[in-house]
């Protein structure tokens, strides 16, 4: 989730609606956990796993990207979704924490299984997700028939997002992880995808940052951003021990930098600063023609086929997809597929 910078910005909350006819690159890993997570078995003999057909194939990404990608669509928002390539190789003791912490929630989860203590293992589930390349196979298909474009980044999906839209190919870029800004992106908004749900009593609402209003609140440029920020800890670098939010930006506003800083302070240097600098600065990214980011077609039976057929998504389900895409005109009357009308 790279930092955590909730403390730094003035998040607005936003209506979907005015969105209509923007761009959006949709961090599409952290979405596709956030389905896996949450529509689960929590039947009370449940594993606490994503949804299964009775085929045995899992097919929580589907229903979640299915529902929500429709639901944009109606609202007429252009989404592109923006898959993870390679981490670079400053990531691997992150990747490596993260892996190790799976392992054992995996351990806890199966030792709860055996001795039937389901309400266990049902907590445990979402700390051992994992977004297998078959299912991003899966999604990559799901969004084709949709007439949906989407990219593989050539290293993070927010920093690949970040990078087209700064160049202006994207208008808005749609994660939860803060580091979109630290990567440039002009605007951020977080729960696009889960606006609307409910989380602890509470609706969710999708929410606006922009960075030049972030920066401009707290006085600082974004060279400034990426050093706090890398004091504060990153997926680069654990951080500064004893520097947070508060501490950070009063500093970094005091002496410029992390040198200056870590001079007057007395304060190990972070390792490789420069590299961790030069991915925020000038993420890697692929180049995307204009032209491929484009809508396509809906193709109406093979979505029928891919989703009813082979994984036995109910009538309903599909029904309440289809209907908001013909109600705003993108699937004809009789079930013919039309080109996106944006």
């Amino acid at each position: 989730m790279g930092c955590n910078l909730r403390d730094l910005a003035t998040s607005e909350n936003i209506d979907l609606a005015s969105l209509s006819g923007k761009r959006v690159g949709i961090d599409a890993f952290l979405t596709a956990f956030q389905f896996l997570t949450t529509m689960r078995d929590r039947s009370p003999q449940g594993d606490g796993g994503p949804l299964k057909a009775e085929n045995g194939k899992v097919v929580s990404h589907l229903m979640g990207f299915l529902n929500r990608t429709a639901t944009l669509l109606n609202l007429g928002i252009r989404p592109v979704y923006i898959f993870d390539g390679t981490s670079p190789e400053l990531k691997a003791g992150e990747l490596a924490a993260r892996r190790a912490r799976r392992d054992e929630a995996e351990r806890i989860h199966q030792e709860a299984l055996a001795a039937g203590d389901f309400a266990l293992a049902q907590k445990m589930a979402p700390r051992i997700v994992h977004y297998s390349q078959e299912m991003v196979d899966e999604t990559k298909k799901l969004l084709d028939l949709l007439g949906v474009p989407w990219v593989v980044a050539k290293a993070e999906g927010e920093g690949q997002a970040a990078v087209m839209a700064a160049k202006g190919q994207l208008d808005v870029v749609a994660t939860q992880d803060w580091d979109a800004l630290l990567y440039g992106t002009p605007y951020l908004v977080r729960n696009l995808m889960s606006d609307g749900t409910k989380q602890h009593g509470r609706t969710v609402r999708a929410q606006a940052i922009k960075l030049d209003e972030m920066l401009n609140s707290h006085g600082l440029s974004r060279s400034q951003l990426i050093d706090l920020a890398i004091m504060i800890g990153t997926d680069f670098h654990p951080g500064i021990r004893g520097i947070g939010p508060k501490t950070g930006i009063k500093l970094i506003k005091e002496h410029g930098s992390i040198e200056a800083i870590c001079q007057v302070k007395g304060k190990e240097m972070p390792e490789h600063l420069d590299e961790i600098r030069e991915i925020f600065h000038h993420h890697p990214a692929v180049e995307v023609a204009d032209e491929d980011l484009e809508p396509g077609q809906i193709d109406v039976k093979g979505l029928i086929q891919f989703l009813q057929v082979d994984r036995q998504f109910s009538q309903r389900r599909m029904d309440n997809a289809f209907d908001k895409l013909r109600e705003v005109g993108l699937i004809r009357e009789g079930g013919q597929t039309s080109l996106f009308s944006f």
